[in-house]
């Protein structure tokens, strides 16, 4: 598969909850940054998703650049919460077809306080 297959299936299998066929499309070693999160497990990463598809309620694709062996998805995420709709910007690379490396980018703020009020 060619880095446009694997990040589509990537995408899709974690937005639809398919967390085995997420991480079958990770290397090793795997690194994941977020601004609330780090991890260096695919499995680690993630395993809070089934609680995170809880409260979307849409993704929309807005953009997706591709180069040999790296991508970068932006998208909106919409949510049941009062965080909303979050834009997201996902970067990715890959070593050898499978992806080593998930950079997320979004605005932190909302999720902090939604957490903070949870918490509290």
């Amino acid at each position: 598969m060619n880095t446009v297959d694997v990040v589509r299936a990537y995408h899709e299998a974690r937005f639809r909850g398919d967390v085995a066929a997420a991480i079958a499309l990770t290397g090793t070693p795997f690194r994941f940054e977020s601004p609330m999160l780090r991890f260096d497990d695919p499995a680690a990463h993630l395993a809070g998703l089934p609680d995170f598809l809880r409260i979307v309620t849409g993704v929309d694709l807005l953009s997706e650049l591709y180069g040999a062996d790296e991508a970068t998805l932006v998208y909106d995420v919409h949510t049941a919460t009062p965080v909303g709709t979050q834009r997201t910007a996902e970067h990715f690379r890959l070593t050898g077809g499978r992806i080593t490396s998930i950079r997320l980018i979004f605005d932190a703020t909302p999720w902090q306080a939604l957490h903070a009020a949870v918490a509290g």
